[in-house]
């Protein structure tokens, strides 16, 4: 295939790279005739290195760089262009100026794609003279690494064009998925579950953005917690693609921007490319201060109250766990008078559970119960709490079996179902919203995430780890507990525990039944 790549950029030279190592030929083009010289002389060098690494035989990198063919002129006559990529800046008058030049200067044979990761693909499709031949490519930074590629049809795109698109994505060692032209595509819109649901936790001043990377990290698995994602995106783009996709689905709850970062943004705490995010970088920066010692007695007895019979399970696990550990654990009954009280919460506060049970709210604390990823485990305080008890719990928290690595316990401020739940429920949620819509099929919304955000796994799989029916208990709880919309449980959910289905199931459609006649 013979592609021509206008924008010869970031985007527009990894793609140029990636489409020549696959053998396609690929003309590289710009308005800026030195763009494109030192992008070629860029691709040179990475195909350099990927033999230097072992990863391509030098025959492979010369003839992939002979493949790449620098014009001066991105309107040039192309008769035998099969595929235009245009990659310039995120403009939609700019994108529509080029696809109306390419369009008077190539044979309407050649499709045309554009890389936008923001703008509608309809809305650019609409200013050509034919629009069906126009969709979107939508590719991520660093292209040879970053194996994701989003097929998105415009309203009228000719429908052979996607099932082409995504050959030559898959032909390339890619993965492709379809995604419908809605604000974030996919990639986009399946992120703003951890990222808005981190703002809003700092927004109730549940706990410091350290502490939530930390949980993020260590609890949920995630390889970045959402604050140093942020830093490293830039506060200034993560905000604008929370904000547009918001107002692009019509001020869903589910999507709400947080308060926080209008004035982040406008005093340059943009992150690492401004020296100072939610982090500092540079220098002299000493990076988040570390957490303090555990200082407390982890010898004073623990009292684990489940606050009602489906929690029962989640207490019979943290009984066992602590008594392994050699803590000095109660056993049925009411809590003594000298124990720590420790409650797991699903969805709920532990304010509730003492409210509810009479329970001695200076002693009480809630626990998460999810399985953690890694060696920690959060615990909640009530602005009722003694602090010397809470210490005396985090010390029986961190304690572990002869042999094993000490527990690292977060301390955050009591709220409906904790940090990682909270975290865990808006990530599924926004997923399940994306999946009930339609926007794109389960399975690759699950590879679009685990691919291109690095998610331990796809948030509808995670979802079905817990469970579905447990998944919409704590939707409900949450929604409860809170009355924010936010957590109103998805039909997608509600669905498939009502009918015994994964959340992976794509299920049964209308169309289905109607094809199978």
């Amino acid at each position: 295939m013979r592609i021509r790549i206008v924008g010869a950029g970031a985007m527009g030279r990894g793609i140029a790279q990636w489409a020549a190592a696959a053998g396609h030929t690929v003309e590289l083009c710009d308005v800026r005739a030195e763009a494109v010289a030192d992008a070629v002389a860029f691709v040179r060098s990475m195909l350099e290195r990927a033999v230097a690494k072992g990863r391509m035989s030098a025959a492979d990198a010369e003839a992939a760089v002979e493949r790449l063919v620098a014009l001066d002129d991105p309107w040039a006559a192309g008769p035998d262009v099969d595929l235009v990529i245009e990659a310039v800046r995120e403009d939609l008058a700019t994108k529509a100026e080029v696809f109306g030049r390419l369009e008077r200067a190539l044979p309407a044979s050649a499709v045309f794609a554009t890389n936008t990761s923001s703008l509608s693909v309809t809305r650019i499709a609409a200013e050509l003279k034919d629009p069906t031949r126009l969709a979107g490519l939508h590719f991520f930074n660093p292209v040879p690494l970053m194996r994701i590629v989003e097929v998105v049809p415009g309203a009228a795109t000719r429908p052979e064009i996607p099932p082409l698109l995504t050959s030559l994505v898959e032909g390339c060692g890619h993965r492709a998925v379809t995604v419908a032209d809605t604000p974030g595509f996919l990639v986009n819109h399946a992120g703003r579950g951890l990222v808005t649901e981190a703002l809003a936790l700092l927004e109730e001043g549940v706990a410091e953005p350290a502490d939530l990377d930390r949980i993020a990290r260590d609890v949920l698995g995630l390889r970045m917690g959402p604050f140093e994602l942020m830093d490293l995106t830039g506060l200034d783009v993560t905000a604008a693609v929370i904000d547009s996709i918001w107002e692009g689905f019509r001020h869903e709850d589910r999507l709400r921007p947080s308060f926080l970062t209008p004035n982040r943004v406008a005093a340059g705490l943009h992150g690492r490319k401004t020296g100072h995010g939610w982090y500092a970088y540079g220098p002299e920066a000493t990076g988040p201060a570390p957490e303090p010692a555990v200082a407390g007695d982890a010898d004073r007895p623990v009292h684990v109250f489940a606050p009602d019979p489906a929690r029962e399970a989640d207490a019979a696990a943290l009984r066992e766990a602590l008594a392994a550990a050699g803590a000095v654990v109660e056993s049925g009954g009411w809590p003594s008078d000298d124990s720590v009280v420790l409650v797991p919460v699903w969805g709920t506060s532990v304010a509730s559970a003492v409210a509810a049970h009479g329970l001695p709210a200076a002693r009480v604390f809630g626990v998460d119960p999810l399985p953690a990823a890694g060696r920690r485990r959060v615990l909640a305080v009530t602005p009722a709490a003694d602090a010397a008890a809470g210490r005396d719990a985090r010390a029986v928290l961190a304690r572990a079996a002869d042999g094993e690595e000490p527990f690292a316990v977060s301390v955050v401020r009591d709220t409906a179902g904790s940090v990682a739940q909270r975290l865990l429920a808006s990530i599924v949620s926004v997923a399940a919203s994306i999946a009930e819509r339609a926007l794109a099929a389960p399975a690759d919304i699950d590879v679009a995430v685990t691919t291109g955000l690095g998610y331990p796994v796809g948030p509808l799989a995670w979802g079905d780890r817990i469970g579905a029916a447990r998944m919409l208990e704590l939707h409900r709880a949450l929604h409860a507990t809170t009355g924010d919309p936010r957590h109103r449980p998805t039909r997608w959910v509600t669905e498939r525990a009502a009918l015994g289905l994964a959340l992976t199931d794509p299920g049964t459609s209308p169309a289905d039944v109607l094809g199978a006649r």
